[in-house]
Formats: C-alpha cells, structure tokens, sequence
C-alpha cells in the first residue's frame, strides 16, 4: 500500500473507527503476521502448527490496529512486530508444552556458564562447560539441541527484573523506543546498553550469531551457510549464546538492585 494511502487510511480509522476500514488494514498487514510466525515456527517442533501460530499472531495485530495511534512518531510495522510475536509467544507459554527436564537443563548450564565465568573472567568452551556440569560433550551437545528446540524467540524468554520488578522483553530494546513515556523509554535505552555490552562479550561465533539472526534476520540455515557449519550446530551456538546473555544479565540486574537499595543496616 503506497504510504500516502496507509496514512489516510490510518487517520479516516482513528477519526471514525469503522470496522470495514479495519479489515483493511487487518488484510494490508496480514504478511507481517506470516513473517513472525514463520520466524518462530522454524524453531519449534513439528507438532506446533503454524497454521495456529498465524491465528494468534493476527490477534496481536488486530489488537495492535486498535491501539496503534497514527499521530505518534512511531512506524505501524514497528510497533505491530512486538504485539504479533508477544501474542504467540504468550500463547505458547500458556500451553507450557516445554518439557520440566529441559527447562531444569536449561537453567543448569546457565548457571555453570555464569560461575565459569565468574572465576575465571572468560567463557567456558565446550569440553570446560562439559566438565563443570559432569557430562560428556556428546551429552552437552544433545541438551543444548533439547533446549534449541524448545525455545521460543529466544530473546523473548529473557527478561530483566529491573526497578519496580518490571520485566521487558529485550528483543522490544532492539527495536524502535520513540513514543514510549519518559520513564519507558529509559529502562528500554538502559535495558539496551546492558544487551549490547553483553553481546560484545560473547565469544565471537556466539556474537555472530545473534548479530546475523536477530539484527539482519538471516535464518539459522542461512547463518549456518555464512559460517559452514550445519544447522544444527548454529542452533547450539544460538542456545548458548542466550543461555550466557540470560545469565550476565540477570546478574546485573541483580547488582544493579542490590547496588540501588544501598548496603543493608547491620544485623
């Protein structure tokens, strides 16, 4: 749709709310919904049907015609991205289809990443994070596989527990922050400080990664083609990735909580 015809539209929608020009809109953004929901199938199971995924995305989207506020300095595409994927990510969550002994694996090599690192000012490789959790390699490899396939956007699961207990989902500080209030917009820009200092410190495959999957939106396949690797092995290098990036970042938002309510009064 040429931009000068979606503008009229979006101003004759806000100024009359007609359910007819809804559904244009509805229709003129529907391949936004087919784009994240093809993003985020290509990592699940075969047995979560994309057909569902685009069902609940096109509830975040009309959900997002509704509220979308045309005057405001911010692109409807921006803005619809994150409720799309926050309504299927949402949904998914509330099927908790996620096996209870992938998310228990999942936080047992966070936490081995996170103490590695704390002890040695570096990040563990394979046969180092093999060891400190008392398993083989193979048998590290084939957990990092269980959680790549259960992920779901990744940078989604991660959250902060910034002031006021407030979780923000980081994958939302990559993207546009303009129209959010004042006090918003400084977790996001804070929020994505901490992100980018994070990723720099991530080994330099790791870093690649995540540069080449969240920021210039090149499939795992595609990356693996970029590195010569398999598919598969991108996978395990995105896992880890996330599972380090999860781990610095909870701790320094617990730092940063600790440091904010000052030295405790003695006991």
């Amino acid at each position: 749709m040429p931009v000068d015809e979606a503008q009229a539209l979006w101003l004759e929608f806000a100024r009359t709310r007609d359910k007819a020009l809804r559904d244009r809109l509805i229709m003129s953004y529907a391949p936004l919904v087919k784009f994240v929901a093809g993003r985020l199938g290509s990592g699940l199971p075969a047995h979560v049907d994309e057909g569902d995924l685009v069902s609940y995305g096109l509830l975040g989207l009309i959900g997002a015609i509704e509220r979308y506020e045309p005057e405001r300095d911010v692109k409807f595409e921006t803005y619809a991205l994150s409720r799309i994927r926050g309504a299927i990510v949402d949904e998914l969550r509330a099927m908790d289809w996620v096996p209870r002994s992938v998310r228990s694996r999942a936080r047992e090599i966070e936490r081995a990443m996170t103490d590695f690192e704390s002890r040695l000012h570096r990040a563990a490789s394979d046969e180092e994070l093999a060891k400190e959790l008392g398993l083989s390699e193979d048998e590290l490899v084939e957990s990092l596989n269980d959680i790549g396939r259960s992920s779901i956007a990744a940078l989604d699961e991660l959250w902060t527990l910034g002031t006021g207990g407030d979780q923000v989902a980081l994958i939302d500080s990559i993207e546009d922050t303009s129209g959010l209030g004042p006090q918003s917009a400084l977790a996001q820009a804070e929020l994505k400080e901490a992100l980018a200092e994070a990723i720099s410190r991530l080994p330099e495959r790791e870093k690649l990664v995540v540069t080449l999957y969240y920021y210039e939106e090149l499939t795992l396949r595609e990356i693996g083609e970029v590195l010569g690797v398999t598919e598969s092995r991108v996978s395990q290098l995105h896992t880890k990735a996330i599972l380090r990036l999860k781990g610095r970042l909870t701790g320094a938002s617990d730092a940063s909580r600790a440091s904010a309510s000052g030295p405790s009064a003695p006991g």
